[in-house]
Parts: structure tokens; sequence; C-alpha cells
């Protein structure tokens, strides 16, 4: 981004920019490529950043290794010596953090106090910090950068019928939940493999798609007709963005403003199965409301294209004074 210089600070091993062709751009690297922004590792053993002057710091606290990381204690004074403006970017739900030690919450809660401002990944979180902090707090949209996916789009595929959930059978990702709604398609049921992943999962009657980079998921999901994602953990919201730019119909809760957003007429309320699948039906019986849905994704999508992320973002920094 123009004249501001940014970093954002996570826990991944390595320092430097991005380049735009990098096949495994998820969120936050699509953060850093739209903004320019270089990535500074917080386990940093030489003191994390050194004789920098950089305009603002964002850092992403992992969800995990949170042990590790509170041994420092005065990481975020390091950082703000060489940041004008510190902020933390949300990582995981917004309530991840209350299952740490006692002495870990606090560590956090105080975390949090000490910068500037906060970034959240939906507006229902943005009450929360909020009233947790009473700080600024911003949503920042999930993005994805299509550089590496431009040429992928839906219908190459003959015959296509099959829907893909989003996760795995777990209460983070609510795959059952998923399960059970993508069944109403009487068509084959695939699912991405994740960390949470728990055994005998493949004795159900689901593909389970290796691990792959993001370029290789997002040419894998252009092979769905249909997109069900029925998580209770609200976060980025990447499936139902990734439908949206492929323009799949995607069952999902309400609470994800991609969710809400890009697939409106696909959205319910949190455990609402009942009514996920008559929408299920609809979509699979009514070929009207099934394009209706797939073209208001694909138009939908575009509030998250890359220049109106950098609009939105641009909007932030003004108001924190930053540019």
């Amino acid at each position: 981004m123009d004249n501001i210089k940014i970093a954002f600070f996570t826990e991944g091993g390595y320092t430097g920019k991005h380049d735009r062709n990098n096949t495994n751009a998820r969120t936050d690297v699509a953060w850093m490529l739209a903004l320019d922004a270089e990535h500074i590792p917080l386990f940093d053993e030489t003191g994390i950043v050194e004789n920098r002057d950089i305009d603002l710091g964002i850092i992403i606290l992992p969800k995990k290794n949170i042990s590790v990381l509170s041994t420092y204690p005065s990481f975020i004074e390091v950082i703000k010596k060489n940041c004008k403006k510190v902020a933390i970017m949300q990582e995981g739900p917004n309530w991840y953090w209350q299952d740490y030690t006692m002495e870990e919450q606090i560590w956090y809660f105080n975390t949090l106090q000490s910068v500037d401002f906060l970034l959240c990944h939906n507006n229902d979180d943005i009450p929360y910090y909020k009233g947790m902090t009473g700080k600024n707090t911003y949503v920042m949209p999930s993005l994805m950068i299509e550089d590496t996916v431009k040429d992928i789009t839906t219908g190459r595929y003959l015959n296509m019928n099959e829907v893909m959930i989003g996760g795995n059978m777990t209460s983070w990702y609510g795959g059952f939940d998923s399960m059970i709604v993508a069944s109403e398609f009487d068509c084959e049921i695939t699912a991405p493999s994740m960390g949470r992943k728990i055994a005998r999962e493949e004795e159900l009657e689901i593909t389970h798609l290796p691990y792959m980079n993001w370029t290789e998921w997002i040419d894998k999901l252009s092979m769905a007709k249909y997109g069900v994602h029925l998580m209770r953990t609200h976060a980025a919201g990447t499936f139902a963005l990734n439908c949206g730019y492929l323009g799949i119909p995607c069952i999902g809760y309400k609470g994800l403003d991609t969710q809400e957003t890009i697939h409106p007429d696909c959205t319910v309320d949190v455990g609402d199965i009942e009514t996920a699948k008559l929408i299920a039906n609809r979509l699979k019986d009514d070929q009207a409301f099934y394009n209706m849905c797939k073209n208001q994704a694909k138009i939908n999508y575009n509030q998250y294209h890359e220049e109106n992320y950098v609009k939105t973002m641009n909007s932030i920094f003004i108001k924190e004074g930053i540019v």
C-alpha cells in the first residue's frame, strides 16, 4: 500500500514479503499481499524487530503456543518501539482464549489492552472486543488473492453433481451437521482433511481429500455443485468466501459475515438443521432457485474483492491517524 509501511507479526517462521504467485495464499497471506506488507516472526529470539520504522504493526496472536509467547513479557514493547501504531488481529473465534490457563488468560487480556486498536473477523465480534477492552475495533474482511486461481471456474467438469462440506466431524467444524444436510442432495459428499480430523472418519460415506495447498483446494472445490458448512465456530469464513468466488451456493449458519453477505438465501440460524435441509432440497429440485443463488453468490462475492478490501483498510487507517 502506497506510502504506508505495514508489518504482520505471526507465528510463521519467515521474514519478508510474499509473491503474488504464491500457491498457498491463505487468508493471512492474502492480507499481506493486498497491503504490500512484510512478515516478521513473533518467535524471533533476537527481539522480534530491530531498528525498523513501521507505520502499522498487525499482530496475529497464535491460537496455540500461547504458553511460549507469554514467556516474552516485553514483546509488545519491542514491537511498539519499532511501529508507530500497533493492532491485534483476531485469530479464531472470540471465545477461544478462555480455554487457556488462568495465567494465560490474564496475559492475553492485558496484551489486548496494550495495543492501539483491534481488528476482528465479523461484525458480531465488534461489540465483544469493544465491550471487553474499550478499544476501537474494526472488521478486517476475509480476502482471496485471485492471481493463481483466476482461470478456475465451476462447470468445467461434465455431470458435476457433488456436494462439498467444509470440515471434519468435530464440534469445531460442525461436520456431522453438514453431513446430515449434505445427504439431502443424494450425490457424492466430499470433505477436506483439516487438522482436527478424527479417527474413523474414512468409514463414513464421504470422500476425504488429502491435505493440499490453497490453489489445489480451490481447484477441487470447483468440482462441487453445492457447498454446506454448518460451522458454529465463527472466524474468517473462508469456505463461504471461496464458494462465492466460484458461484457455488453454500448453506451455512448465521454469524459469519461472508456467509450472510454472499449466500443470504442459504443462511440459517445456528442449529436450524430443519431449515437447512429444506434449502438443500430446494437447491436440488428448483433449478431457478439454484441459478439465483449461484448468480447471487458471484455478485455478492465482489464485496470481498481485493480492491474493496484495500478501500476498507484505508478507511480504518484514516480513522486511526495512520495516513
